[in-house]
């Protein structure tokens, strides 16, 4: 990871300030110091000529993306069980596979690849889910901290409904969760999320320290949410007294007391989008991940519609890549399907798609994902072929989305340091 620097860089510069237009310059400039981004102009900014120029005509400059889910042991199992749907994938792969995690040797083994290719693909922030494992879960930290990402990281906890390499003594657990978040919570880039697995893998002994916690040290949630019909059924067996699946979460303090991410929520009812509206509680969208569980499709225009916060997440081992363009083309080919059965769902645009994976998961983490002034200077820098040079610089954020590959990400900085430089 190189030393912070500050810089003018100059190339064909794209974002989205908000969902429905992009801002796009050709040859334009970017400032950058300390870190930040302090202006950006189409013109060579002359009162910044004592920083150094760095030349990327013909490049494409974008933000960073910003992967809002996905489970980081489980990129040892990518691809399997593609059959099953999601309970009984659980059970056939995840739950075997993540107890390896309790081993720190395989951890130092296995999570270095894993973040190095989240970088590889351009992912600047991350929302992860670990194991129970809490050495393991430093060890995650502690590679994303020597590389340079931005992350959220959750030391996972299960007290039932898991396999019993799996299942915590629950005052262990929080002592454990507590000890985590008072080690990260003061980290620039990598910072502790309280993550309860799911509602059917807690209890409410459980979800009560949990929620105590994350209000005690103003942290952060994430869990899963309303993702498949079986696993909602599950959620009304255990707690009967709740009206909804949410409404677990929002007993025990897990839903908008504080900042909170909710993978999936694929189904549910007007009242239910209401009341994550109201909470500001993030809805993440996992397109893969709802393919190939057969989990189901996602309104996410019908979310947006209503107010509800959308990010994207790759939610590997569910989904297969940890590429952010392909779960954007996804989000847009799936929110096509929906319009068809749905006409007054509209699709949703490139600009919309790329905000979601861009600056609306960065938002989560303060300012990034957006190249506006203010900002982290958190970004990539990609090839364009020649043949797409006279091409506007929308057309060539279509081209690298549709048709790009994480080897056309030449460099990714994070607060205007650079974690990747590929070489020709």
């Amino acid at each position: 990871m190189e030393k912070q620097t500050s810089f003018v860089l100059q190339g064909n510069i794209i974002y989205t300030p908000d969902k429905d237009h992009f801002v796009s310059l050709k040859d334009g400039y970017l400032v950058i110091e300390n870190g930040r981004i302090t202006a950006i102009s189409a013109q060579k900014p002359a009162d910044y000529s004592s920083l150094p120029l760095k030349e990327c005509s013909g490049k494409l400059i974008m933000p960073g993306f910003a992967d809002m889910h996905l489970h980081a042991p489980q990129y040892i199992q990518i691809g399997m069980g593609m059959d099953d749907q999601l309970l009984d994938w659980l059970d056939q792969y995840t739950f075997k596979e993540e107890p390896k995690f309790a081993d720190p040797n395989f951890a130092r083994k296995i999570y270095p690849l894993l973040v190095d290719e989240l970088a590889n693909c351009g992912t600047t922030s991350a929302a992860i889910f670990a194991t129970i494992h809490k050495e393991s879960t430093d060890i995650l930290c502690d590679t994303l901290a020597q590389k340079g990402l931005r992350a959220y990281v959750g030391k996972v906890n299960m007290d039932t409904n898991s396999a019993p390499a799996l299942t915590e003594d629950t005052e262990q657990s929080l002592a454990d969760t507590e000890a985590f978040i008072q080690k990260w919570q003061k980290h620039d880039l990598v910072k502790p999320i309280v993550t309860p697995r799911f509602v059917p893998s807690t209890t409410a002994k459980m979800m009560t320290g949990l929620g105590k916690l994350a209000q005690e040290y103003h942290i952060p949630v994430q869990s899963h949410l309303s993702e498949n019909p079986g696993e909602i059924q599950l959620v009304k067996e255990l707690f009967p007294e709740d009206k909804y699946y949410m409404s677990v979460y929002e007993r025990f303090g897990l839903f908008g007391q504080t900042p909170t991410l909710m993978a999936h929520c694929i189904h549910l009812s007007d009242e239910e989008i209401d009341i994550m509206a109201k909470r500001k509680v993030y809805a993440v969208h996992c397109p893969a991940s709802n393919l190939n569980l057969a989990s189901g499709l996602m309104p996410t225009r019908k979310l947006l519609n209503a107010g509800v916060n959308v990010a994207l997440g790759t939610d590997i081992g569910g989904g297969h890549t940890l590429y952010m363009p392909h779960e954007i083309v996804r989000a847009i080919e799936i929110s096509k399907i929906r319009s068809l059965y749905h006409p007054e769902e509209t699709p949703l645009k490139l600009c919309e798609a790329f905000y979601l994976a861009t600056k609306a998961g960065g938002a989560f983490f303060g300012q990034t994902g957006s190249l506006e002034a203010g900002c982290s200077a958190d970004f990539l820098i990609t090839d364009i072929p020649d043949f797409q040079q006279d091409r506007t610089v929308e057309e060539q954020l279509q081209y690298f989305i549709y048709h790009g590959t994480a080897q056309d990400i030449r460099e990714v900085y994070v607060n205007g340091r650079s974690i990747k430089k590929q070489t020709i």
